[in-house]
């Protein structure tokens, strides 16, 4: 129908009330067509500056059910709680009903398990509110209507409260419903939008709950509202607790829940001992380094200040504990004020300059708008996730590197291997710190990285590389790298979010990690080394031969007497000797003091010849007069004052008869000071390599964004124009000495820092030297590479067979204890089943990778179980005994101040619903006028 239709049909429906006078009748008809009108498009709604005509209007349309809401509305109370008080309180209210809710989840779990794992919408669960109604006749069963939300529908439905539920949150957790709220839910989540979710961001960490709340109401066909997020989160949060507290329930069933017991059976290869083991000198290997990644910015409260939450921590964090996190509380006992970074007074490190945590003003600041800076944290050498720290309102300080190797030496004891980026300036650190005299009982070795180091200083890598360390094989203790190229991804989600879901997203995710992707490739990683051991020593060994040959070699143990030859060659190059360093003194002051008297001799010598033709005024004549006479007085200091200076130094060096161009000590300490420059020059060309091969690093590494890959390039072109230059410096600073010039194409191909240490000696010809030849080093490294891939392979044999037995004891043990629940505790039988699954789907995949490394010509070791040396409780190879669980489940009833708290919660989802409700019926309202 059309307007001019319509205004034709009202004009015959009612033609009284066109002619009508009365006011009161004509001003009706007025308003009401005018209010159609505004409604068809035809007249456009006068509002004022004033404004409320439109919600006049509304209120007009909605009439009672306005009314009825509006009043609702305005009849709510102010709240004066802050967010804490009101999260603190709710946590409070679900933690006292957590036993009942896991009980009635692992009642639901069990369920789920014989109707295969169908959704809320597709079982039984959902039935008519009639059908509900008949199912309550005559028993104490009542009925409670929820918004359930779940991944592809979201209505409003009633679920049953069994006599037998203690709370409706547990009735709620028995039908497959997360509540929102601990008292009176109006809202829950369905298990498996949660599940999914969590499972989701595990694997991209980028997902945040806005976003996957967002996508499920496109699904559902509805708008997004922020307390849906909201409510997605409490609900998320209450989902991870309930699982954390079944997981509890079944480590005790295990009689796993002993102290650190996670952490001492961590990683299969690395813990679980076997007997008659072959002696190795590292009972077990890890790296640690810290990340600045995942900070997290400080909340502000009222005033504006920041909340230092070290000082005075939320209650939110104290909700949240992690076998793997290290409190700060723990981290803070290895802090001191002569230890707030790595360094040590007098110390010496070379490598200091070449690493930012190894300087105290870098690690003792950061920016006061974080709180948490980074993560510290401790990996194996196969990737499981050891022990975690927060980094707190710092840089990489030693007391986290202290914190983590305390806890490892207490849970591991003996014979440990910790790689970390500045494991030489860590080891002096750990000597000087209260665990020095424990570390050295037990053995401990600090050790570098092979990739950082490469970049250590040559003498520090003759001690410390992995390539020379004995014991060490071909483990290059990156691990820690390797994790924090995965876990980056977390930043954007953990960079504003709270104390407590920081930490929680961390731990889920390492937690995650290492089940799904480190435990899925443990015997991947076994049979690819073992492949990486054998390529080499069966292509070093020929090389080995040939390059023994050339060098004219007979004993292999030649090679540890060239590297101990090189060792103390470098330690004689680490500083000048002090008469040396005089000598250059002096003769620069020689040179000093000839320029001063030389400027001295010419001011003396200097006259002016004044004539009639350039006779100048009188006051003309005596400024120019001053001037010379202060030069005079200037040359005549300077003269005197090196002059004193070099008196000094002739007196220390025992002196008679100060030194000329022409004597031997002073073109001996000239030499000198060329050499000095020379090894400067050197310095500045090695400083820009390597600036230059980070940058080069950094052009192709994921993540970095397209403006900062463009400001790489134009610093790299700046770069090499500033290598050419250095190089023309280096070169004229060489030529002068006689050494062997560079080029620049030669330059920018170094791939080791160790190959400019070598350039540095002016001495004596380092090239006269057995050991430095490139065919001599070639010769030395490969001797190391064969020694350490034979290490390689004893400690693969010793790893492939715990692994082995470790696979046939756990299946066996958890069998077994399945079994004993089964009869009296089905549910909690069915639990431990889920946890046996979380492995064991990995076993045929383990089993395969096995089989290729017992198939490879060179395997010399077996795949026949062995005997564990642990069996105390909960161990594998341990007889599995029943545990009573009555206390465990049991729940304390909910308190009743905080029903008031979370009625109020529940009233601001009851307002936000009403709102959307009503803008639905707005939304029919203005669609049923606009109909034609």
């Amino acid at each position: 129908m059309t307007v001019t239709e319509r205004h034709a049909l009202e004009a015959l429906r009612a033609p009284a009330l066109n002619n009508a006078t009365d006011g009161h009748v004509g001003g009706d008809y007025e308003s009401d067509g005018y209010g159609e009108m505004v409604l068809d498009g035809t007249e456009a709604l006068d509002v004022s500056h004033a404004g409320g005509e439109f919600q006049e209007l509304t209120r007009g349309l909605l009439g009672d059910f306005w009314n009825s809401t509006s009043e609702g509305a305005r009849g709510k109370r102010p709240d004066y709680r802050t967010f804490r008080d009101r999260s603190t309180k709710q946590t409070a209210a679900f933690s006292v009903q957590m036993g009942a809710m896991a009980e009635a989840y692992m009642v639901w779990s069990f369920k789920q398990g014989g109707t295969g794992g169908k959704g809320f919408f597709d079982s039984d669960e959902r039935r008519t509110r009639e059908e509900q109604k008949r199912s309550c006749d005559g028993v104490d069963t009542k009925l409670l209507t929820v918004l359930v939300l779940d991944v592809f529908c979201a209505e409003k439905t009633s679920v049953t409260v069994a006599p037998t539920d203690c709370y409706l949150t547990s009735a709620l957790v028995r039908h497959g419903l997360i509540p929102c709220s601990p008292i009176t839910p109006k809202a829950a989540v369905t298990v498996h939008a949660l599940h999914l979710y969590h499972t989701a961001r595990q694997r991209c960490p980028h997902l945040s709950i806005q976003g996957y709340v967002k996508s499920l109401c496109d699904m559902h066909g509805i708008p997004f509202h922020n307390h849906r997020s909201r409510q997605f989160s409490i609900a998320l949060d209450v989902y991870l607790q309930v699982l954390a507290f079944v997981s509890n329930l079944v480590h005790h069933a295990l009689q796993r829940d002993q102290p650190d017991w996670r952490l001492k059976h961590s990683c299969p290869a690395c813990t679980y001992k076997l007997q008659d083991e072959p002696a190795m000198r590292f009972a077990m290997l890890f790296a640690q380094d810290g990340n600045d990644s995942l900070k997290r910015v400080a909340t502000r409260i009222l005033d504006g200040d920041i909340d230092h939450v070290a000082a005075s921590p939320p209650t939110s964090e104290h909700t949240f504990h992690h076998e793997q996190y290290l409190t700060r509380e723990f981290v803070d006992k290895f802090a001191s004020e002569r230890q707030t970074g790595h360094s040590i007074d007098g110390d010496g490190n070379l490598c200091a300059e070449r690493w930012k945590n190894m300087k105290d003003n870098a690690t003792q600041k950061m920016w006061n708008v974080f709180d948490e800076s980074g993560v510290f944290i401790a990996v194996c050498r196969h990737g499981f996730c050891l022990l975690i720290a927060d980094m707190v309102q710092s840089g990489e300080q030693s007391k986290y590197a202290l914190a983590v190797t305390s806890k490892l030496l207490d849970t591991f004891g003996s014979d440990l291997g910790g790689g970390y980026d500045i494991g030489c300036r860590f080891k002096t650190t750990l000597a000087t710190s209260k665990l020095g005299e424990r570390s050295r009982s037990l053995n401990y070795t600090s050790l570098v990285n092979a990739f950082h180091g490469h970049a250590h200083n040559r003498l520090c890598q003759l001690d410390n590389l992995t390539t020379y360390v004995e014991g060490l094989g071909l483990e290059d203790l990156e691990g820690c790298e390797r994790a924090f190229s995965k876990s980056n991804a977390l930043a954007s989600s953990t960079r504003y979010a709270s104390i407590f879901h920081r930490r929680q997203a961390i731990a889920c995710y390492f937690e995650h990690n290492d089940e799904m992707e480190v435990y899925a490739n443990l015997t991947k990683f076994l049979l690819n080394n073992y492949k990486q051991a054998l390529d080499t020593l069966s292509n070093g060994r020929a090389t080995l031969n040939r390059l023994m040959d050339e060098l004219g070699v007979s004993d292999p143990a030649t090679f540890k007497l060239w590297l101990d030859e090189e060792r103390v060659y470098l330690k004689s190059l680490v500083r000048e000797p002090p008469e040396e360093t005089l000598q250059m003194e002096y003769w620069q002051r020689l040179v000093n003091l000839a320029a001063s008297r030389q400027d001295l001799e010419t001011i003396h010598s200097t006259w002016t010849v004044v004539t009639a033709q350039n006779v100048a005024p009188t006051w003309s004549d005596s400024s120019a007069t001053r001037k010379r006479e202060t030069t005079r007085r200037h040359a005549q200091e300077n003269y005197e004052k090196d002059l004193k200076v070099v008196q000094e130094l002739e007196g220390r060096l025992g002196i008679t008869r100060r030194w000329v161009p022409e004597d031997e000590e002073w073109q001996a300490a000239a030499r000198l000071v060329a050499n000095r420059k020379y090894q400067r020059a050197l310095d500045n060309v090695e400083r820009l390599v390597v600036s230059r091969i980070f940058e080069l690093s950094k052009m192709n590494q994921s993540g970095t964004g397209y403006k900062l890959r463009k400001h790489i390039g134009k610093a790299l072109q700046t770069r090499s124009a500033a290598i050419r230059a250095a190089l023309t410096q280096y070169n004229t600073a060489a030529k002068a000495l006689g050494r062997r010039t560079l080029e620049f194409d030669e330059v920018v191909e170094y791939a080791f820092l160790s190959d400019f240490d070598l350039l540095r000696d002016t001495r004596q010809d380092v090239s006269t030297r057995p050991w430095a030849s490139p065919s001599a080093r070639l010769a030395i490294n490969t001797y190391f590479k064969l020694s350490r891939a034979e290490e390689e392979v004893i400690r693969l044999n010793v790893e492939i067979r715990r692994v082995v037995t470790y696979l046939v004891d756990e299946d066996r043990y958890l069998r077994a204890c399945e079994a004993l629940y089964q009869d009296g505790n089905p549910t909690l039988a069915y639990q431990i089943s889920r946890y046996r699954t979380i492995r064991s789907r990995f076993t045929p995949l383990h089993l395969r990778s096995l089989e290729k490394i017992s198939r490879l010509s060179g395997f010399s070791g077996t795949l026949a179980p062995g005997v564990s040396v642990s069996r105390g409780p909960g161990d594998s190879a341990a007889v599995p005994q029943r545990v009573c669980m009555d206390a465990v489940l049991s729940s304390p009833p909910v308190a009743a101040d905080d029903g008031e708290d979370d009625a109020d919660e529940d009233a601001d989802e009851d307002h936000a619903t009403t709102l959307e409700e009503r803008c639905e019926a707005l939304q029919n309202i203005l669609s049923v006028t606009m109909d034609p």
